[in-house]
């Protein structure tokens, strides 16, 4: 099987390469905040204890997260391996899934992280535009609407998220830094960490991934 740990920062592509991967590898991406929406949404026994400590405004703690990867992982289409994206976080979590992963004998063979300059993500982050009817997302730079102001697919006014100014992304960039770091370090360590260039066009970023899985598969193969 192949596991990959997909990383990079708040405005780096990671959700858009982790999609190419999956059709590239032929492997699912197992996103964990498209898992944490599921289960809120569905109201389930983890949705509800996630909420629980949501609402108390506390982080959701390790083991609820994990548990949610971990039932994720064992559906049919993960029989060949996942791309997973946003997990984990936490050295605990990377831990929890090695344990998990060690029990079928399929460990992560590499953790690719996505790398830009920080100065790099607060422009991609802070000139986003989302569109007031539709959500559609467009950015004054990188993928401006046709007419500025105007959302390309109905014509409803775009405006910026209170979220997306510089001064809120700035501070999300700091703390993603602060809270990976160890996470880095980790697969440092193990020898799994592969950083790749963010900061070129898409396609040339989606095709260093692939050439970086691919050896590690050659490498995980002769041992």
């Amino acid at each position: 099987m192949l596991f990959v740990v997909l990383m990079g920062g708040p405005g780096a592509g990671k959700g858009t390469q982790a999609r190419k991967l999956q059709e590239s590898l032929g492997i699912p991406q197992v996103a964990s905040g498209d898992l944490f929406r599921e289960h809120l949404n569905n109201e389930t026994e983890l949705g509800k204890l996630a909420h629980r400590y949501i609402d108390m405004g506390e982080l959701v703690p390790d083991d609820v997260t994990f548990e949610m990867v971990r039932e994720r992982l064992l559906y049919q289409d993960c029989a060949r391996g996942a791309i997973l994206d946003g997990f984990p976080r936490t050295t605990a979590q990377a831990e929890a899934l090695d344990s998990f992963l060690s029990e079928m004998q399929d460990p992560v063979i590499i953790a690719p992280n996505i790398h830009l300059p920080s100065e790099v993500l607060l422009r991609r982050l802070s000139g986003r535009l989302t569109c007031k009817k539709c959500g559609h997302v467009f950015h004054i730079e990188f993928g401006p609407p046709e007419v500025p102001g105007i959302c390309d697919f109905d014509g409803s006014p775009l405006y910026q998220r209170e979220d997306d100014n510089e001064q809120t992304q700035r501070r999300r960039i700091q703390v993603y830094y602060d809270q990976t770091t160890p996470l880095l370090n980790y697969y440092r360590r193990r020898e799994l960490l592969v950083e790749i260039n963010g900061d070129q066009p898409m396609e040339a970023v989606h095709r260093d991934l692939v050439e970086a899985i691919h050896n590690a598969i050659e490498v995980n193969a002769t041992n």
